[in-house]
């Protein structure tokens, strides 16, 4: 049987990493408290994603999963942002789409890989 609670915390730790990449990429702090002041709105946007998309019950499938955690995360997150003020230019969007697509839908389609190659093994 699978660990479900263990692949939601690699869907949070692909937010946290996003978030904590972007702050140190734009010479902002690393700490706790910053992390967490720019991943709550993606956060939030991964637990529905979950909910909605009920993934604990396929949580490494691609598709529907990992496509709807991933649209959750960005749509959610980027409201909760221009609801609080924080930034939400248009290339901001662009790039937290396509890192947290290349970090949210990777990890689901290495698993995939993998397992295909266990079982051919």
């Amino acid at each position: 049987m699978e660990r479900r609670p263990a692949w939601l915390g690699i869907d949070v730790a692909c937010v946290l990493a996003f978030c904590a990449v972007g702050r140190r990429s734009h010479d902002e702090g690393i700490d706790v408290a910053g992390i967490a002041t720019t991943a709550w709105p993606f956060l939030s946007g991964t637990a529905l994603g979950w909910l909605i998309s009920r993934a604990w019950r396929r949580p490494t499938a691609v598709y529907p999963t990992g496509v709807v955690v991933w649209l959750c995360t960005v749509a959610v997150g980027m409201l909760l942002r221009k609801a609080t003020a924080a930034g939400v230019a248009a290339s901001f969007v662009v790039v937290a789409s396509s890192v947290t697509a290349l970090l949210l839908l990777g990890w689901r389609a290495s698993t995939r890989l993998l397992r295909r190659g266990e079982r051919s093994a």
